[in-house]
């Protein structure tokens, strides 16, 4: 066999050191959706991620069952939750009370997001009229409250409701300014998109951490149907690997797998080592793309769901 030498190997050739990750989760609506996420906490938990975040829905229409979940991630594992808060639909008081629940019951990490119109998108954003008018209110408000750390989002291909990046950066750098240490951004799947935004972040004088939001594609329909309402483009090319397996799940989740893998090793070539993934409460695709980059558990997985016992001394090697 004949060795090709490569005198620039690719990064994402190697061993893979240095990765990071954080996955998203959403509260569950059922008993049936509740086993279905903690299966998948159970089974991602040992990689022991960065975080892991919990989503409101629409409108904030989830709170209770987002600060559930949020509660039963620190009951009952040592992963770090943030909590989305989002400040739609309810005023200052409101938003503040919930955040200092938040604080006294451990949470420490806030995902601070505006939040859809309450008419659905693509309605105009109308804020409470005591409440926050913009997610930098809202990190500002959040910070005078207690010294969470604060996560925002970014918009690659600009915020649909923006007319421009440029905007959209101003927007993020006052978020910064109020208090922001990180974002996460909406789903993409050209990765050229994505580093357009941080040159430009960059040059503006943005140095934290503008982490690439990866959603692999467990349904390639619904994934059309979610791109759409956030203002994020579908590319020919992804539709074509989709096309004709409506009827056939398993080749899905193998196509799902080699082009979320895909994209992710041109990331890592391209220096990046933190990805956040939109694991819609199913663990199986996530887990194998974290496992091609080098993100192995760090211990064995428990046959319960509690892991407090067991993640604690793993936690406690890696700080």
């Amino acid at each position: 066999m004949t060795l090709i030498y490569q005198s620039q190997p690719r990064a994402s050739h190697s061993t893979c050191t240095g990765i990071s990750v954080s996955f998203e989760f959403f509260p569950p609506q059922t008993a049936e959706m509740e086993e279905i996420l903690w299966s998948s906490i159970t089974r991602l938990a040992p990689l022991c991620p960065e975080f892991v975040s919990v989503t409101y829905g629409a409108g904030g229409k989830t709170r209770e069952r987002t600060h559930a979940t949020v509660a039963r991630i620190l009951k009952e594992t040592d992963i770090k939750p943030a909590a989305h808060l989002t400040c739609v639909g309810a005023p200052c008081s409101e938003i503040d009370a919930i955040a200092r629940d938040y604080w006294n019951i451990g949470v420490r990490h806030v995902v601070a997001l505006r939040g859809d119109p309450t008419g659905g998108p693509g309605m105009p954003f109308l804020p409470h009229s005591e409440g926050y008018k913009n997610s930098t209110a809202l990190v500002a408000g959040l910070k005078n409250i207690a010294d969470f750390e604060i996560t925002v989002s970014a918009y690659p291909e600009g915020h649909p409701e923006s007319p421009s990046i440029d905007q959209d950066i101003d927007v993020l750098k006052a978020k910064i300014d109020a208090g922001a240490t990180r974002a996460i951004t909406q789903f993409f799947f050209e990765n050229e998109v994505y580093l357009r935004f941080l040159d430009k972040a960059q040059a503006r004088g943005i140095t934290i951490p503008i982490v690439p939001g990866i959603v692999p594609v467990q349904n390639f329909k619904q994934t059309a149907l979610f791109a759409r309402r956030a203002g994020a483009s579908i590319p020919q090319w992804l539709a074509n690997r989709f096309e004709g397996l409506d009827d056939d799940p398993t080749t899905r989740r193998l196509i799902a797998a080699t082009v979320t893998a895909e994209q992710v090793f041109d990331l890592v070539d391209e220096g990046i080592d933190h990805f956040h993934f939109y694991t819609m409460n199913r663990a199986d695709l996530v887990f194998a793309i974290c496992h091609l980059l080098g993100v192995r558990p760090q211990y064995q997985q428990p046959s319960s769901v509690s892991l407090r016992g067991a993640a604690s001394s793993a936690n406690g090697s890696r700080q």
